[in-house]
């Protein structure tokens, strides 16, 4: 009978955890880590990235890899028997869209990895029911083009109205860790999950050779820390704004949130103006804090005489423009920080890789504006990715002019070198009908 359970693969458990998740939605489950088995482990194994950043204990996924069976068992009987020890997270820092901040970063271990995607793996089909539509961020079978699209579409619905657009300042590093465990047993009492939940969220950050203790917050980079991070604003933000606020509100409303970034739509001023007097309570309650400046209210209506407020959102600025039929519909384009942000690190790239060869270069430089294509590709964008295109080949042709110190590389050659190695051109990926 063991080897039959230990025979039946990841996806199948978790559907029937799905199934009993739906069947008893109020029930807080106390038998979750049984499935977790070696099995299981393999296949958290086999999602976890090979090529991610090292922790602190400098062991790569080639070295796991060495002797995979035994460390798989290792670290299975060491986290149901309560003996795994979480190790601190290397924090290192990444500069923000502004170029002027930065954001930090906490980078575990691959054994830490691989049991947190065991984790994810057991809680997602159970939170799979109880996270709300308008959730989109770090969740199966949902993506950020789904929260665009949904922005867009409920505004032209509405035809326009204020929008909340949401900053909460430095979210993942005050996340309180009482609410958060609060929050857990709501659904999850089995000892196992909690305990290294637990563990995780106390076992800080190493920075600079100095550890520092986790009283608070769950380091960004982790692989549980997306699902902890939606597991919290669905009881602080979502659910709060479904079943308490809407319902006391005169006008049409909708929220859409992709991980900490959040907007709030209201077709009613006095519904906007009166939630946003109560959302810095709301989230105080829970330790967070909204930021003074970039949470802000936008009147968002199409006006003739007076230009519409835009507002920002996953890395898209939207605004009110005409169709080709003449109606004024919700567009969106390229937000200037991440245009920015794109032709800064095209740069970087071409001022390092200047003295590769051409055609490397080539090759690695249409990937990257593919890339960008895949993402920034919508309806109504078309002239930003136009603009990456021709800035991607000014940049290219400027570091390759500055590898040669006579300047041989002239701007004739320049134009022959781009007729021969043209790169990619702008291409809509993701399209919307605009009547």
């Amino acid at each position: 009978m063991a080897d039959a359970q230990e025979s039946v693969p990841m996806f199948t458990k978790q559907w029937r955890i799905t199934a009993l998740a739906e069947r008893f939605p109020q029930r807080a489950f106390t038998s979750l880590a049984h499935h977790m088995d070696a099995q299981w482990l393999m296949s958290a194994y086999l999602m976890t990235r090979r090529d991610g950043a090292i922790g602190i204990d400098g062991q790569t996924a080639d070295d796991f890899a060495s002797d995979v069976d035994a460390n798989i068992q290792r670290l299975l009987e060491e986290a149901k028997s309560g003996r795994y020890r979480a190790p601190p997270v290397r924090r290192v820092h990444i500069p923000k869209g502004d170029g002027r901040t930065t954001r930090p970063i906490g980078i575990p271990t691959f054994e830490d990895k691989v049991l947190q995607r065991a984790v994810v793996s057991l809680l997602e089909p159970l939170y799979a029911h109880d996270f709300l539509p308008c959730s989109y961020g770090f969740r199966p079978g949902h993506s950020p083009h789904q929260a665009i699209k949904r922005v867009r579409e409920g505004l032209s619905s509405m035809g326009g109205g204020w929008v909340i657009d949401l900053d909460i300042q430095a979210f993942f590093d005050t996340i309180d860790h009482q609410h958060l465990r609060a929050f857990l047993q709501q659904r999850v009492k089995d000892g196992v999950i909690l305990r290294l939940v637990g563990k995780w969220l106390k076992a800080g950050v190493l920075e600079e050779g100095q550890w520092r203790k986790g009283e608070i917050g769950s380091p960004q980079g982790g692989v549980i820390s997306p699902l902890l991070a939606n597991i919290y604003l669905h009881y602080v933000l979502d659910e709060w704004f479904e079943t308490e606020v809407k319902p006391r509100l005169r006008g049409r409303a909708f929220e859409v949130r992709f991980a900490d970034d959040a907007i709030l739509a209201f077709s009613n001023e006095a519904d906007a103006r009166k939630v946003l007097e109560v959302l810095p309570k709301r989230f105080a309650r829970f330790g967070l804090t909204l930021h003074p400046t970039k949470t802000r209210l936008v009147r968002f209506r199409p006006h003739r005489e007076q230009r519409a407020e835009t507002f920002d959102f996953l890395g898209f600025t939207y605004y009110w423009g005409k169709s080709r039929r003449g109606c004024w519909v919700v567009k969106q384009k390229t937000a200037k920080d991440r245009f920015k942000r794109t032709l800064k690190r095209l740069s970087l790239w071409c001022r390092v890789n200047r003295h590769r060869s051409l055609l490397d270069q080539h090759r690695v430089l249409c990937r990257k504006l593919q890339g960008h294509f895949a993402y920034y590709g919508i309806s109504g964008n078309y002239r930003a990715l136009q603009d990456v295109v021709y800035q991607a080949q000014c940049i290219w042709i400027k570091w390759l002019r500055r590898r040669s110190q006579r300047g041989y590389f002239s701007w004739a050659k320049a134009n022959l070198l781009l007729k021969r190695l043209p790169l990619p051109k702008a291409r809509i990926v993701h399209r919307n009908v605009f009547q």
